[in-house]
C-alpha cells in the first residue's frame, strides 16, 4: 500500500519546558496567532489526505477531545446574541474535523517518542502511516509537509524522515543525519546522531518531527530495548534498522519550519505568524512602530 490515510499525533507529553503554564494548558494548545498549534497539525493532516487520526494521549488529559468536539450550548448562545462572525469561526473548526475518524490510545508514562508511537500500533495495523509531532509546524508552502513526504513514499515505499538544513552553530541542539544524496531533496540516511558535539555533525540536515513509517518500523519498536532512562527513542530504533541493512530515506521539505517545542522557539514562531497574519499583521506592525521596537 502506498496511500497514507492514517496519522499518529503524540500529545501525551508533560510539556515541562512550558511550565508553569503547561500545568493547566497543554503545550499543543499554546496559540500561534489565534489558534492552537494542534489545529495547524490537524489542518496539515487534512490537506495531506489523512482520513484517520490516532492521538497518543495520557490518561485523564481531555483537552484534545474537548477541543475537537461539537459545542451546541456555545453555538446556541452565539446565535441568540447574533455573534455571526464568532459562530462562523466555530463552524470553520467543525468543518476541519468532521471528515476525520478520531481515536485515542494512551501512554501511561512518558517513556520516549518511540514508545508513544508504539501505543498506536494496533490502530495502524499493517499499513504505512504518518506521524506528526505538535512541536513542529511547516508554513509558506503550497504543498503540506506530510503530503510532500507521502509523494516521495509512493516511489520509495520505505520510511521517510522530514529534514531541514540549519546553520552549523545550531546543530548541537538537534538530531542530525549522515546522508547520501540520491535525488533533489531526497537522501538515503546513513547515520543518526543525537545532539552532536560542535564540529562533529555528519551533515547540516536535522530531523523535524514528521515521518512516514512502515510496518517494519513497528516490528523494531516492539523489540526495542529501553535506553538507560527507560525510554524507547525512535531515532535509536532507526539506528538499529540501519545496522540490519534496512533503508530509511530523508526528504528536505519545502517550506518554513516553525519550532514550538520550547518557550523561545514558540515565541519566535508566534511572532512570525502574527506579523504575517492578514487579519492582525498590519495592526501589529503599526503598534511596533509606535513603540519604536
Amino acid at each position: 500500500m502506498t496511500e497514507i490515510k492514517k496519522a499518529i499525533i503524540p500529545v501525551a507529553g508533560l510539556g515541562t519546558r512550558f511550565l508553569p503554564l503547561s500545568k493547566i494548558v497543554p503545550k499543543e494548545f499554546w496559540p500561534l496567532v489565534d489558534k492552537p498549534v494542534i489545529q495547524y497539525i490537524i489542518e496539515e493532516a487534512r490537506d495531506s489526505g489523512i482520513k484517520e487520526i490516532i492521538f497518543v494521549n495520557s490518561p485523564g488529559k481531555r483537552a484534545v477531545s474537548d477541543y475537537f468536539a461539537t459545542s451546541p450550548v456555545l453555538e446556541k448562545f452565539l446565535k441568540e446574541r447574533k455573534k455571526d462572525a464568532l459562530l462562523a469561526e466555530i463552524k470553520e473548526l467543525e468543518d476541519i474535523y468532521k471528515g476525520f475518524i478520531f481515536s485515542s490510545v494512551f501512554q501511561k508514562k512518558p517513556l520516549g517518542d518511540g514508545h508513544a508511537i508504539l501505543q498506536a500500533a494496533r490502530n495502524i495495523g499493517n499499513e504505512p502511516c504518518g506521524v506528526l509531532f505538535a512541536d513542529d509546524v511547516v508554513t509558506d508552502t503550497s504543498v503540506p509537509c506530510l503530503l510532500q513526504l507521502a509523494k516521495i513514499f509512493k516511489t520509495c515505499k520505505k520510511p521517510i524522515v522530514a529534514l531541514c538544513r540549519l546553520p552549523k552553530d545550531k546543530l548541537s541542539s538537534y538530531g542530525v543525519v549522515g546522508v547520501e544524496k540520491i535525488a533533489s531533496r531526497v537522501y538515503k540516511i546513513k547515520q543518526f546522531v543525537e545532539k552532536p558535539q560542535e564540529g562533529k555533525a555528519p551533515s547540516d540536515l536535522v530531523i523535524v518531527g514528521k515521518y512516514i513509517l512502515t510496518p517494519i518500523v513497528f516490528e523494531y519498536l516492539i523489540k526495542a530495548k529501553p535506553s538507560l532512562k527507560g525510554e524507547i527513542i525512535l531515532c535509536e530504533v532507526f539506528e538499529e534498522m540501519l545496522k540490519d541493512g534496512q533503508v530509511i530515506y530523508g526528504y528536505e521539505f519545502e517550506g518554513k519550519w516553525l519550532e514550538c517545542g520550547n518557550k523561545p522557539s514558540w515565541l519566535k514562531s508566534h511572532l512570525y505568524l502574527s506579523l504575517k497574519s492578514s487579519r492582525y499583521g498590519e495592526e501589529l506592525k503599526n503598534f511596533l512602530k509606535e513603540m519604536k521596537i
